[in-house]
């Protein structure tokens, strides 16, 4: 037979079947994107987090800070800011529950931090916070311990396949660190630079807004604490820092701070401070303290060393603060220095019974002799004569103190500069008004002492003092610092013969100030002794001693002011420990600017005279 016809299969059941199938797939699909976008939206978004945009801060470089001479002396190193993103030390993301315990066990060493402190910073507020600082301004090297280790435990992880790599999360922006080259010299000047970047005193709180620059801004995308390259990113550039340069000359200032460490400590003495300023322009050439401070560790500091005492710190002066007296009677017409003045033993004027440092017999000095021998009696005498009644003597004398600066800021603009305490002369006790002439009685810096000097140095015209001679931006243009104010105080004759009188102080033999000498060089000068108030009690207790002139005494080029508080051991006597220190200093800054001696005779005042 026959075998039977081939019939083809009917083709609906089979589409019936594909259909059915595609039907499955594409409700698959459905459901799936309905508990995508729907059910499992919030966990999904979740995840999304992990690849969002994050924006860092790019730090400015700070400017730097050199001497007159372009020496640095605070400057910026390569450093880096350790972070972290806290939300890759979870468990969804280490698959462990004590991934900030294990990251802080490790970096903990390196850093030298407490790791309870670690783990707090590892462990995320919330669920948007992805930044963590957890150091700031490390060297290269720490960093390169960190990222040693992270690439140790990645290939652990690699290999094991079940090892987390607690580190992942961590990072490093770049950064800066504030290095002082020359340790502790001119640190009461330059300050120093805190945790958060910013100045915390001196210089480089005082200009911190020129220092700092302008920080930029880096925005991207990542996923896993990594940048995405495909996603794009932005950056606004940061703006560098300006260079500052001081007035000061570094070898001036090591010789100063030089000179005044040993005095201090060969005379077991609380501080002392020694200040060397250009006669004419008022610039600051050196500006040093003691005990000191290394800004390059703070740890080390003493706090109370931890400013510049040099501009806030006020004390009686004393007797260097006679040249302003005698610069008022002279220039009043009320005396020359040529005048007879009779001191005796004891003057009792007030409330008080008044006596020089020494004990003597009646004295038959000039006025140059009261200021060369120091006597406050001589003092008090002459100044009475600035008025026809003491009330009336003490408000002349009151206007050329301030006019001379005591009692009102120098100019200078440095942080937690004083302004010295003056009271108004209708303020001044009985006392006062005899005390405040030969130095007691009213307060001042040593940046303001030292300013009278300059001043009369300059010819009776007072210019305040700067210590910034300018700044250079990032374009390398240099914008020199504004020109200081100027005034007259008293007339050039008056200034020319205090000048004399003041050399009489270290030249003759009956002057107070002879350890001031510099041979060759014709010195101006004046010694201090001053009761101290203590700061600790509020009542007397210890001396201030001073020593301030300026040189060559015809030819005023440079001024130097020394003091010292409460020397404990040896002499007290502004004269013989502030003097020496006046001349090491002086001798070392007229040969470093290279300033020769006049050559000229000194004026020879007589100092008494015979009755």
């Amino acid at each position: 037979m026959p075998p039977p016809p081939l019939r083809l299969g009917r083709p609906r059941p089979r589409l019936r079947m594909v259909g059915l199938a595609l039907t499955l797939v594409m409700s698959a699909f459905v459901v799936r994107l309905l508990q995508v976008q729907a059910v499992e939206a919030h966990a999904y978004a979740s995840k999304a987090e992990q690849n969002r945009y994050v924006v860092h801060t790019l730090a400015a470089d700070r400017g730097g800070i050199t001497d007159r001479n372009g020496v640095a002396l605070a400057i910026s190193e390569d450093a880096y800011d350790i972070t972290a993103d806290p939300t890759m030390f979870g468990r969804k993301q280490l698959k462990i529950d004590d991934g900030p315990e294990q990251a802080a066990a490790l970096l903990a060493p390196i850093l030298g931090q407490d790791q309870d402190a670690i783990v707090a910073k590892l462990r995320p507020r919330n669920k948007l916070s992805r930044y963590a600082k957890l150091a700031v301004r490390q060297t290269p090297q720490v960093w390169k311990q960190i990222k040693d280790l992270k690439a140790a435990l990645t290939k652990k992880a690699g290999s094991d396949g079940k090892a987390p790599n607690v580190l992942a999360g961590v990072f490093a922006d770049p950064s800066s660190q504030r290095v002082y080259p020359n340790g502790d010299l001119a640190a009461g000047i330059l300050g120093w630079v805190n945790a958060d970047g910013r100045g915390g005193g001196g210089v480089e709180q005082e200009l911190n807004k020129q220092l700092s620059g302008k920080d930029g801004k880096i925005r991207y995308a990542q996923s896993g604490g990594r940048e995405v390259p495909t996603a794009g990113s932005t950056e606004t550039p940061a703006v560098p820092g300006s260079d500052v340069e001081l007035t000061i000359d570094r070898d001036i200032q090591w010789a100063a701070q030089n000179a005044i460490s040993e005095q201090v400590k060969k005379s077991r003495a609380d501080r002392g401070y020694v200040i060397v300023q250009d006669t004419r322009s008022g610039q600051i050439l050196a500006m040093a303290n003691s005990p000191g401070f290394d800004p390059n560790d703070l740890s080390k500091a003493d706090a109370e060393a931890m400013g510049n005492a040099a501009v806030q710190d006020a004390y009686e002066p004393g007797s260097t603060a006679k040249v302003m007296s005698m610069a008022a009677v002279l220039e009043e017409n009320a005396a020359t220095p040529l005048t007879h003045v009779v001191v005796p033993n004891r003057l009792h004027r007030g409330d008080r019974l008044f006596q020089d440092d020494v004990d003597h017999g009646t004295w038959y000095l000039t006025l140059n002799g009261v200021l060369a021998k120091s006597s406050n009696i001589g003092t008090i005498l002459a100044t009475g004569q600035l008025g026809k009644s003491q009330s009336e003597a003490n408000k002349v004398l009151y206007s050329y103190l301030r006019q001379f600066g005591i009692g009102r800021p120098t100019g200078l603009g440095f942080p937690g500069e004083t302004k010295g305490i003056l009271a108004a002369p209708g303020d001044w006790s009985t006392s006062q008004q005899y005390t405040i002439p030969f130095g007691q009685g009213f307060s001042l810096s040593a940046m303001q002492a030292a300013s009278v000097y300059s001043t009369i140095a300059n010819g009776g015209v007072r210019v305040e003092p700067t210590l910034v001679r300018g700044t250079r931006g990032a374009d390398g243009r240099f914008t020199p610092a504004p020109q200081p104010g100027k005034s007259r105080v008293v007339s050039a004759k008056t200034a020319k013969s205090v000048a004399q009188m003041l050399e009489s102080v270290v030249d003759d033999e009956q002057g107070t100030g002879i350890k001031a000498r510099i041979p060759g060089y014709r010195v101006a000068g004046k010694t201090g002794t001053a009761n101290r108030v203590d700061p600790a009690t509020g009542r007397y207790r210890g001396y201030t001693s001073s020593f301030a002139g300026f040189a060559p005494a015809d030819q005023p080029r440079i001024t130097v002011y020394c003091a010292i508080q409460n020397a404990t051991s040896g002499s007290y006597f502004g004269g013989q420990i502030c003097g020496p220190v006046y001349k090491q200093v002086m001798e070392f800054a007229l040969k470093t600017l290279q300033v020769p001696p006049t050559g000229a005779k000194a004026a020879n005042l007589p100092v008494d005279y015979k009755p």
